[in-house]
C-alpha cells in the first residue's frame, strides 16, 4: 500500500511557496520568477571511503548553488541521514534570500552528505570530509563557493576542508571556507554569531511591539550551538527567563527559570538536556509550552498546521532554517503571533561568516568586540529594512497586509533582482 506523503513537510515546496507569495506581491512576471527561483547548479556525488575495517563504503553527497548574482555561493554543509537533494536545494535558496536580507555580497549555496556521523570514527569522518572537499574542489573557492558548518559539522570539518582545498591549490587558502578554528583563520565571535543574531532580532521585535524583554519567558527548542547561545545571551544580557529547553535527548522545564550556565555545562558533559537536576522533564511538546517567546532552533518543519494552533508564544524567533511551514504561518498570523522569519532571524551566522571571509582576504583580524558591534549594526539594519517593507505594503489592497516573512522575502528578492537587471543577461 502506498504511503501518503505530507506535502507541507517538503522543504523545497515550502521554500518555493514562500518565494512565490512574495514574488506575486512584487508583481514579477513568470520568466523573472523562474530566473530567481531555479537553482544555478545542483551536484550529486557518490563518495567512496575506505572504512577502518578495510572495506569501501559509498556515501551520497550534494552541493547546490542557488544564485550567485550578488557574489560567491555561501552556505553550510550538513551531515545527517535524512539529507536529500530537495532539502539541500531548499536550504540553498533560503541562503540566497538570507544573504540578501542581511545585505552581504554572497549568493546562496548549501551542501550535505547522507550519513549519521555518530556511526563513523574520527578517521572515517576525516576521510569522508576530505573526499567530499576534493570532489568539489572545482566548485569551491573564495570567489565562487564558500562552505561553512551546519548540522553535525563544525570547526574541525571546516579545517579539514580548508587543508584539502589548499593542498589541491598548492597554496594556503583560508578564505575558501568559514567557521574555522581561530588558529586556522577563524573569526572571533563566529561560534556565537547565529545565536547572537537571534537575540538581537528578539530585542528589536520586543522594542517594536513595546513588549518588555526582561523577565519574558522563553522556550528554546534545540539546545545546541544556536539555541544554547541564544538562551545564554537572552538570560545574561537581556534578563529574560528561560523556562524550557529541549534537544534530541528530551526536554526540561522550570517555571522559575533554568540556570542556563549550569544547563550548558550539563549538556556538554551528558550530551543532552535530559536529566538536568535543576529542572523537571517536560512531557508535552515544547512548541506548545506556555511562554512569551518560542525559539525553534532545531530542524525544519517543527511548527506545522497540526500544532500551530496550540502555539502559546507571542513571538516565534526562528533560530533554525524552515522550522515553520507555510500552512502553519497562516495559522500563527491569524492568532496574532509575531514570527521573526529564519532568513532574517538566524542571519547572524552568515553575517559573521562574511566578516571571517573579509578578514581572511585582507589578512587582518578584528577583536571580538568589533565583530559583535559590526554584527549588531548589520542585524538592526536588516530588521529595520524588513519592518519598513511590511509597513510600506498597502493593508487596504485586496491581498491584505504581508507577514514579516513575506516582507523579508520582498526585501531580498528586490535586491537580487536589481543586481540581475544591472548585470544584464549573457547570451
Amino acid at each position: 500500500m502506498a504511503v501518503a506523503v505530507n506535502s507541507q513537510l517538503n522543504p523545497l515546496e515550502n521554500a518555493e511557496r514562500q518565494f512565490v507569495e512574495a514574488a506575486a506581491r512584487l508583481k514579477l512576471d513568470p520568466g523573472t520568477m523562474d530566473l530567481l527561483k531555479k537553482p544555478r547548479r545542483a551536484t550529486i556525488q557518490w563518495l567512496p571511503v575506505m572504512m577502518d575495517d578495510g572495506n569501501v563504503r559509498m556515501f551520497e553527497g550534494f552541493r547546490v548553488q542557488h544564485n550567485i548574482a550578488r557574489g560567491p555561493a555561501k552556505g553550510g554543509i550538513r551531515y545527517h541521514p535524512d539529507v536529500s537533494l530537495e532539502e539541500v536545494s531548499a536550504l540553498a535558496s533560503w541562503m540566497t534570500w538570507k544573504c540578501a536580507v542581511a545585505d552581504i555580497p554572497f549568493g546562496g549555496g548549501k551542501g550535505g552528505i547522507k550519513v549519521d556521523p555518530r556511526t563513523l570514527s574520527r578517521a572515517e569522518l576525516e576521510r569522508l570530509t576530505r573526499r567530499y572537499a576534493a570532489d568539489l574542489s572545482d566548485l569551491f573557492g573564495p570567489e565562487s563557493d564558500v562552505p561553512a558548518p551546519d548540522v553535525n559539522t563544525g570547526e574541525r570539518e571546516m579545517a579539514w576542508i580548508a587543508d584539502t582545498y589548499s593542498m589541491h591549490e598548492r597554496r594556503t587558502e583560508l578564505a575558501v571556507v568559514t567557521g574555522k578554528p581561530l588558529e586556522v583563520g577563524g573569526s572571533q565571535g563566529r561560534r556565537e554569531a547565529t545565536g547572537r543574531g537571534v537575540m538581537i532580532c528578539i530585542e528589536q521585535m520586543c522594542k517594536h511591539l513595546g513588549m518588555p524583554l526582561a523577565g519574558a519567558r522563553v522556550a528554546v527548542q534545540g539546545f545546541g550551538n544556536v539555541g544554547g547561545v541564544t538562551a545564554d545571551l537572552l538570560a545574561r544580557e537581556c534578563g529574560a527567563k528561560i523556562v524550557a529547553a529541549s534537544d534530541a535527548s528530551g526536554a526540561v522545564t522550570n517555571p522559575a527559570g533554568l540556570d542556563v550556565q549550569a544547563l550548558l555545562k550539563h549538556v556538554a558533559e551528558k550530551r543532552g538536556v535530559a536529566g538536568f537536576p535543576g529542572a523537571k522533564p517536560l512531557t508535552t511538546s515544547i512548541i506548545e509550552h506556555d511562554c512569551d517567546i518560542l525559539v525553534p532552533a532545531a530542524l525544519e518543519n517543527q511548527i506545522t498546521s497540526d500544532n500551530a494552533a496550540r502555539v502559546r508564544a507571542r513571538i516565534v524567533a526562528e533560530g533554525a532554517n524552515g522550522p515553520t511551514t507555510p500552512d502553519a504561518d497562516k495559522i500563527l498570523e491569524s492568532k496574532g503571533v509575531h514570527v521573526i522569519p529564519d532568513i532574517l532571524c538566524n542571519a547572524g551566522g552568515v553575517t559573521v561568516s562574511y566578516f571571517e571571509w573579509v578578514q581572511n582576504r585582507m589578512g587582518f583580524y578584528w577583536p571580538e568586540a568589533e565583530v559583535n558591534a559590526r554584527l549588531r549594526e548589520k542585524m538592526v539594519k536588516a530588521f529595520g529594512d524588513v519592518i519598513a517593507m511590511k509597513e510600506r505594503t498597502d493593508p487596504s489592497s485586496k491581498e491584505g497586509p504581508v507577514s514579516l516573512r513575506i516582507a523579508a522575502y520582498m526585501v531580498a528578492i528586490q535586491r537580487v533582482l536589481r543586481v540581475h537587471e544591472l548585470r544584464g543577461m549573457y547570451a
